[in-house]
């Protein structure tokens, strides 16, 4: 644990343990001096003073798991742990814990169901199971604090002053995402953060899936206990895994995102807002913006798809077979598309769909396409370091530049499409035209990883591993002329420029999206020529169209009818206030008069009560000048006495004055005598020092003169020396001289050598460089492999298994070899016996031919006596359509009589508009009283007779013919049952005998087989093959008999259901025959009399 200010790097303290699992160190708020710590195992208070760490507390009870804590005060620390429960320690001692649980109430409010939430969890890994018990997250505020307890839902805890310190006051779920492919998993995310904003207005969460939410705090207050409340989305759902594919368009001021979390996303840059949003079943690979802004192609791990960019919704228009594209663009005019298909380049139409050309050259992995500004050329680059240029009407490469040392991962065309930049894994930038690299800036260090450039040229913006943007001018800088911005916090996958250059989008692996304003350092925000004016337009479907068009409709006529209804209702309510306000009049006059005489009732007292007061006033007036009249006398007495206190006290002020004035002047002339005397002892003291000076500089001229003597001396002694010296050196040169002719010889040998040493050091050092950027290749090309080699494992090792279990396989065939090998000779003489079973086969074989042409005369039967059925439904067809023909004459009167009956009620609401009118009500009601009362009780009891007939005479006719049906159905249903029951039994016992003969000819034919293999019996053979055929022969004439058999029933039961439904009875029960009868059936099938299944 080590503490660092914010001022400087060295730390001002650091503790050691390496048994303990720290989860969460905190300040407290209120005094920085206190320190909380948190782990598995461990809660512990420290105290900073005088440079070290003291434990303020000691550790009872139980370790528990501390996922999260908060300060709610000075003393106050509340806790989580992994098993759901939450601890209050109150300075270092545990005064109150609780332990959180859901009941099936709960999960019913936040809008789970029971069987629902149960599938959900075991659906979930262990891990998952664990998060639901668990405090993740907690924060305080004001009125008490708020956790995380499972995922999706929050707790917020306030103070009381019972028992229980902290009691639930509050829950607040996350929001179900209806866009969403699994909404009810969205709504369970796991909530790792919770914080407050200063006023304590809102609440802030993030979950792990990169989603921020807020909730109003002020909404707990107007909730009602036990109500559950949600979350909503602080801007928008954000992306939560890494983006792989972002596009823009012309038209509009859009762009395209989509990523490996299922999902495609169209934004407003100008707006900063999420316009469309719509989730998959598969990961999203590519994607890429028609012009217009209304398409957008997206490339998804089973398919690549033609998606239309409906109002509220993304329709697929289209589907192609391509797998796992990774990288798709349309053409700047838009009328083409290209997709890579593998190593592979496919142009499409945009208009017919056909495939137009396939671009064939890669050999690796193609990691980026761009399209020229005229759509004429198309450049492309992969892993294996070529960038290849295209054209597109020949389909051919017109230029190429491979450096197989590079994996490229983006590349970007000038607008006249002469220049090519391109970045890879080797840390450089390149410039590539004509087929060759013109220039290299290095990265220093980091590995680009996208690149973009302006569309005046001026400008080239790149994206780094780190997730930082460097923004460089063209031509490029060789030095570190360039502008660093930290933006990402994961490698920066893709990257744009807008059309009129003010904006540059990026997008990471950290899922986000950042959106740039390009400056100009000396004029600001950089300004386009012309203003850019975007489309307005959007598709929508036709059944959208119409189903809003009908719903207007449908509104319009409702508004009318309710503006009739609320004319009606606001006459009614005039008429019912006119009432009203009459009788209010009545009841405040009278109530004016009844006030009237309360008044002159209260006047009278007001006088008598006047009077009274005056009275009282004239003596509390007296009785005032009373008082002050003796107030006055006292003052004046006290006012004398204070004078001549006052008097005296300024007698004893002037003494005083006089004594402080004495004593100011005796203290003057002290301090006057005190100067002068210390002024004389500092002169004499001064004297003193002067000549004590002189005598000092005397004696230094002294030394100075026998400094000079002994000088000379010593100059003179060493010029002897001197010359001593140099006669002893110039012979030691001489010598040197002639060793220096011989050494010089050597040195020339050995210079030599070093240059050649120094020439193999450079080539040493280039290899080392070389082989420095080929091992990153390398260590790139094995992570590759290695991933490849675990498949490669996993695949060899299911192979091996299958080759065991396959060795065990045949094994076990060649023991089951050997034990027929055994029962060769004993099947020799069981195939004499067989031939003699087989004469008397085939004599049964014949009875049951004889059984199936009788049975062919009862089917005779049954035809005859469904014709008769045929020609009682036909009769009973033609009853009912004459039914049908007067029940559409009866509808026809109703609706004569609903048309009546509306015509009567239009008269009767005009009538009533005339209520204020009595004359007019009167000839109203006359006239509605002529027009339909005398015509209608003629007209309805003429009806009402005729009807009333003809309803009985058609009663009666149809309970004669009901009772006439049930007892013809009753006897068909009794002939067709024991019909059926007897062909059923004959079939049954024919295929028994059928499946034994199958299952003897199977036996006998294997053993035969097996004979002839081992034996070789030649002769035996053509024996066995004749009795082969015949048996064959015999085999398709009874397979024959019993299709035809299984057509015929199949024909009457399905004329026998129609009958049925004709004639609304109940169809006859199927009867069910189960193995334990029948032995040659499978298991648990039903047979009926229509269909039978037959074993092998």
């Amino acid at each position: 644990l080590v503490c660092f200010p914010l001022s400087g790097f060295e730390s001002l303290w650091n503790r050691y343990n390496t048994c303990l699992f720290v989860n969460i160190v905190s300040f407290s708020p209120q005094d920085n001096a206190q320190v909380c710590i948190t782990g598995n195992g461990f809660f512990k208070l420290f105290k900073y003073s005088e440079g070290t760490l003291k434990q303020m507390n000691l550790q009872k009870g139980e370790p528990q798991n501390y996922l999260c804590h908060a300060w709610l005060s000075k003393e106050e620390v509340i806790c989580g742990t992994d098993t759901g429960k939450l601890f209050l320690f109150e300075t270092g001692k545990l005064h109150w814990e609780t332990s959180i649980t859901y009941f099936l109430i709960i999960l019913i409010i936040a809008g789970y169901s029971l069987i629902s939430f149960l599938s959900s969890l075991c659906m979930d890994n262990s891990s998952q199971k664990d998060s639901l018990t668990q405090i993740s997250a907690v924060a305080a505020y004001s009125k008490g604090f708020a956790c995380s307890s499972s995922p999706g839902v929050v707790l917020l805890f306030e103070k009381t002053k019972e028992k229980e310190v902290y009691k639930e006051s509050q829950e607040i779920w996350l929001p179900q995402d209806l866009f969403s492919s699994e909404p009810k998993k969205s709504g369970r995310q796991d909530i790792i953060c919770i914080c407050f904003s200063p006023s304590e207005e809102t609440m802030v969460i993030n979950t792990n899936k990169n989603q921020l939410y807020m909730f109003t705090m002020l909404s707990t207050d107007l909730t009602k206990v036990g109500k559950a409340a949600y979350f909503a989305y602080l801007n928008f759902p954000l992306h939560s895994a890494p983006i792989t594919g972002m596009d823009i368009c012309v038209w509009k001021p859009i762009l395209a995102t989509c990523s490996l979390d299922r999902s495609v996303r169209i934004w407003n840059y100008k707006t900063n807002t999420l316009e469309l949003y719509k989730e998959y079943q598969e990961e999203a690979y590519t994607v890429s913006l028609h012009p217009t802004g209304l398409f957008c192609l997206v490339g998804f791990s089973d398919k690549l798809r033609f998606i239309s960019l409906l109002h509220e919704d993304m329709h697929v228009f289209k589907e192609f077979s391509v797998r796992k594209c990774r990288e798709c663009s349309f053409s700047n005019r838009g009328h083409l598309f290209a997709v890579v298909n593998g190593n592979v380049i496919q142009i499409y139409s945009s208009i017919t769909f056909e495939n137009i050309n396939n671009l064939k050259g890669h050999s690796g992995k193609i990691h980026a396409v761009k399209w020229s500004t005229d759509d004429a050329k198309f450049v492309s680059c992969d892993t294996h370091g070529a960038v290849y240029e295209w054209n597109l009407l020949t389909g051919k490469r017109e230029s190429e530049c491979v450096l197989k040392s590079c994996i490229y991962s983006s590349i970007a065309l000038s607008s006249d499409a002469k220049i090519i930049f391109a970045v890879g894994s080797d840390q450089t930038l390149k410039e590539i035209s004509d087929s060759s690299i013109q220039l290299e800036v290095s990265a220093f260090g980091v590995v680009y990883t996208a690149v973009a450039v302006s569309h005046s040229g001026h400008m080239v913006f790149v994206g780094t591993s780190l997730g930082t943007i460097r923004a460089m001018k063209y031509p490029l800088p060789l030095t570190r002329d360039f502008n660093e911005y930290q933006a990402h916090a994961g490698a920066v996958t893709k990257m744009s420029v807008t059309n009129d250059d003010l904006f540059l989008l990026t997008a990471s692996e950290d899922g986000s999206i950042f959106i740039w304003k390009v400056y100009d350092k000396g004029d600001g925000i950089l300004k386009w020529e012309k203003e850019v004016e975007y489309a307005e337009e959007v598709l929508i479907m036709r059944a959208d169209i119409e189903e809003k068009s009908q719903a207007m409709l449908d509104l319009q006529i409702r508004v009318k009818e309710l503006q009739t209804e609320n004319d009606y209702q606001l006459r009614l309510k005039d008429m019912y206030c006119n009432e009203k306000i009459k009788e209010l009049e009545e009841n405040f006059t009278q109530e004016i008069g009844s006030l009237k005489t309360k008044y002159q009732i209260l006047q009278a007292e007001k006088e008598k009560q006047e009077l009274q007061h005056q009275f009282q006033l004239s003596e509390l007036m007296n009785k005032q000048a009373r008082e002050v009249q003796q107030l006055e006398s006292d003052s004046n007495q006290k006012i004398l006495m204070e004078n001549e206190k006052y008097q005296e006290l300024q007698v004893k002020s002037q003494r005083m004055q006089e004594e402080y004035e004495k004593q100011l002047h005796n203290l003057e002339e002290s301090k006057s005598k005190a100067v002068r005397e210390l002024t004389e002892y500092y002169e004499e003291k001064l004297n003193e020092k002067s000549v004590l000076l002189k005598e000092t500089e005397e004696d230094m001229r002294r030394q100075l003169q026998a400094h000079e003597e002994i000088k000379k001396q010593i100059e003179e002694d060493e010029d002897r020396e001197i010359l001593e010296i140099k006669i002893k050196y110039e012979r030691r040169l001489s010598e040197e001289k002639a060793s220096n002719l011989q050494l010089e010889g050597e040195i020339g040998v050995m210079n030599k050598r070093l240059n050649s040493l120094q020439e193999e050091l450079k080539e040493r050092n280039r290899n080392i460089e070389e082989m420095r950027l080929e091992q990153q290749k390398l260590q790139g090309i094995i992570k590759s492999l290695e991933n490849y080699i675990f498949a490669l494992k996993t695949e060899i090792q299911a192979r091996t298994n299958a080759i065991q279990d396959k060795e065990k396989h045949i094994y076990d065939l060649k023991k089951k070899n050997q034990e027929l090998e055994k029962f060769i000779f004993v099947l020799d003489y069981r195939i004499e016996e067989f031939k003699k079973q087989r004469e008397l086969r085939e004599n049964d074989i014949k009875t049951m031919k004889e059984q199936i042409c009788e049975m062919e005369g009862e089917l005779e039967r049954f035809h005859r006596e469904s014709t008769q059925l045929k020609l009682n439904i036909t009769q009973l067809q033609q009853k009912l359509k004459a039914t049908n023909s007067k029940m559409h004459r009866e509808r026809q009167k109703k609706q004569n009589m609903e048309t009546f009956i509306k015509r009567f009620k239009t008269d009767l609401h005009n009538c009533v508009g005339f209520i204020q009118d009595s004359r007019k009500m009167k000839g109203g009601i006359r006239e509605l009283y002529r027009k339909y009362v005398n015509q209608s009780d003629l007209v309805s009891q003429g009806l009402y007779r005729d009807l009333q007939q003809e309803y009985m005479r058609q009663r009666e006719y149809l309970e004669r013919n009901l009772a006439a049906l049930k007892k013809k159905v009753v006897k068909d249903q009794k002939i067709h049952q024991a019909a059926y029951m007897h062909i059923v039994q004959e079939n049954v016992s024919l295929i028994k005998e059928i499946n034994d003969l199958r299952q003897e000819r199977k036996v006998a034919h294997t053993q035969v087989h097996d004979l002839q293999s081992t034996l070789r019996l030649t002769k035996k053979k053509q024996a066995i093959q004749d009795t082969a055929v015949l048996r064959l022969n015999a085999e398709k004439e009874s397979e024959n008999i019993i299709e035809m058999q299984q057509l015929e029933i199949q024909y009457l039961r399905d004329q026998i259901q129609e009958k049925g439904q004709i004639l609304a009875v109940q169809p006859l029960l199927p009867l069910i025959f189960h193995t334990k009868n029948c032995p040659y059936l499978r298991p648990d099938v039903s047979v009926i009399p229509s269909r039978y299944s037959v074993t092998d």
